[in-house]
């Protein structure tokens, strides 16, 4: 935390704010990647939402207010980036969300990157049956090990909504991956 305060500091330093910038990309650079991923599932569609969260974050760094940590507000940048950039792409090439999500899923385990075995890839079939709000809850909380209080600052919903939906998610998993 007290890191994350004075890398702020020197971000907002016009003298600085290129240097420090550099220190966010080796700190961030591969927590958000991943954060990002598993929203796009590519990894060149990753690439490019990442790097235009990077330029958002850059310009805006000087309208931060630091009501809320600096992780927090990075992955609400990347996460509203990952959304825009698939709104943009799935109304372009589909009609319902169920080819939404079987495209999803081929591209992902096509994906040379992916080398799951029988169970993730079951796992990976189940979340993308959710709902769009409880896959991302449940991946913010599963895969990027984010607190309740953190989800619900990115995504602005109540703590006690999204536990609900986060334990909703869990008890479907476990109800079928054993199917």
């Amino acid at each position: 935390m007290r890191k994350d305060a004075e890398l702020v500091k020197k971000l907002k330093n016009p003298t600085q704010k290129e240097r420090a910038f550099g220190e966010l990309l080796d700190v961030y650079q591969e927590r958000l990647y991943w954060h990002i991923r598993k929203i796009v599932h590519t990894h060149e569609n990753a690439d490019d939402v990442l790097q235009n969260t990077f330029i958002r974050i850059y310009k805006s760094i000087g309208k931060f207010q630091e009501k809320s940590s600096l992780h927090t507000w990075m992955y609400r940048i990347a996460y509203n980036e990952s959304i825009r950039f698939l709104e943009k792409n799935n109304k372009k090439r589909y009609d319902n969300i169920e080819t939404v999500s079987q495209s999803n899923l081929e591209v992902l385990f096509e994906d040379e990157y992916f080398n799951g075995d029988d169970i993730q890839k079951k796992l990976n079939t189940i979340i993308e049956g959710f709902k769009e709000k409880q896959k991302r809850v449940f991946q913010m909380k599963y895969f990027d090990e984010l607190s309740f209080r953190q989800i619900s600052e990115i995504l602005n919903v109540s703590e006690s909504t999204l536990k609900s939906t986060y334990y909703s998610c869990v008890k479907i998993i476990e109800q079928k991956i054993v199917e």
